[in-house]
């Protein structure tokens, strides 16, 4: 027979167990009620009912690389364009329009998913967030970059180190990118005629293609380039940006220009391929079979009036192309790029 004094302690110690127990089942109840809204009763309970919540609080460690994370691939590739307010007013804006390609491209549609809009001002940073695309407010102290600015005006060249500054910072940030310039049409998904390899450093877009994909001797186009992350890379934009003291009235793509052939590509030992304007092309030089383009770039030309007239019949071709009966055969190339090459005149 147990001793009387036996039965207390364990009757106190069932006693015990059911606080325990009951303490347990209303902490859970009140984790489980509590509105998403209001203070966390319990500490832990963000990571284990609300991993997201967790997420977004220690992964990503500023707005920038809040955009990068969601636009990009599985292997750190972004596709980037950088507007500001000139591109998204009027009735029909650049925006639009750069959207309209991928909508009407082939095998393009998806890559909107991928696509980073890096915004100069305020104003069209919420044009980017209303039509609900991956968007980022590039600050930039003391300087309004809202409106229109031409081609190697003082503002577009203020403009276009901006960019390549931020471009750099992308690059350390470990994203692989490609850049596009807004001006630029995606009749298909250029993939296809870029490179995956490793060991292409850089392939950019030329303005008349000479006939060798590796020749330095190609005029560059920094309107579309493909670039990877690495310490290479990375050397080159610091260079680049670096530049531009030493460079007053130049843009950024003449500094980059100087720098190849200052010899900076082969100290570095990078692999830069330059791209055939039968695929990139550009009002420049047009590409001469509309069977294979991917994309077409209003180069050679002054103002976004212009760009957007001669742009939209880009557009109105490849749609008129598209449609076209699969037996018959195309007798008339592009509409002349009249109002971009009128610009020059002004």
């Amino acid at each position: 027979m147990d001793h009387p004094k036996n039965r207390v302690i364990i009757d106190h110690s069932h006693h015990i167990m059911y606080m325990i127990l009951l303490f347990g089942l209303l902490l859970i109840s009140i984790i489980l009620t509590s509105p998403s809204n209001t203070p966390s009763f319990f500490p832990l309970q963000l990571s284990i009912f609300n991993p997201s919540k967790q997420l977004q609080d220690t992964v990503y460690k500023d707005d920038l690389e809040r955009a990068l994370v969601g636009a990009s691939t599985e292997n750190k590739t972004v596709i980037i364009t950088v507007v500001n307010k000139a591109y998204i007013k009027g009735d029909k804006p650049m925006l639009d329009l750069f959207l309209d390609g991928f909508w009407h491209g082939e095998g393009t549609r998806e890559l909107v998913n991928h696509l980073l809009i890096v915004a100069m001002d305020q104003t069209s940073y919420e044009r980017c967030k209303f039509l609900h695309l991956h968007c980022y407010k590039l600050e930039t102290d003391g300087v309004d970059f809202g409106g229109e600015k031409l081609f190697m005006s003082e503002d577009f060249i203020k403009m276009m180190w901006r960019r390549t500054l931020f471009l750099g910072d992308v690059l350390k940030r470990g994203y692989n990118f490609i850049f596009t310039d807004t001006d630029v049409l995606w009749l298909r998904n250029p993939f296809p005629n870029l490179y995956s390899n490793q060991s292409i450093d850089l392939q950019i877009s030329t303005d008349k293609f000479n006939g060798s994909q590796w020749s330095e001797k190609n005029p560059m186009n920094t309107g579309f380039y493909m670039i990877k992350s690495n310490i290479k890379t990375i050397t080159l934009l610091d260079a680049w940006y670096a530049g531009k003291h030493n460079a007053t009235g130049w843009k950024e793509q003449d500094v980059l220009i100087k720098l190849m052939k200052d010899g900076m590509f082969k100290q570095l030992d990078l692999s830069v391929r330059f791209l055939d304007t039968l695929y990139f092309s550009g009002f420049c030089d047009d590409s001469k079979d509309v069977n294979v383009v991917a994309t077409v770039h209003a180069n050679c030309c002054r103002s976004i009036s212009a760009k957007l007239a001669d742009l939209t019949a880009v557009l109105h071709d490849w749609r008129r192309i598209k449609n076209a009966p699969a037996n018959r055969t195309l007798t008339s190339g592009w509409t002349q790029h009249v109002n971009c090459w009128d610009s020059w005149k002004n």
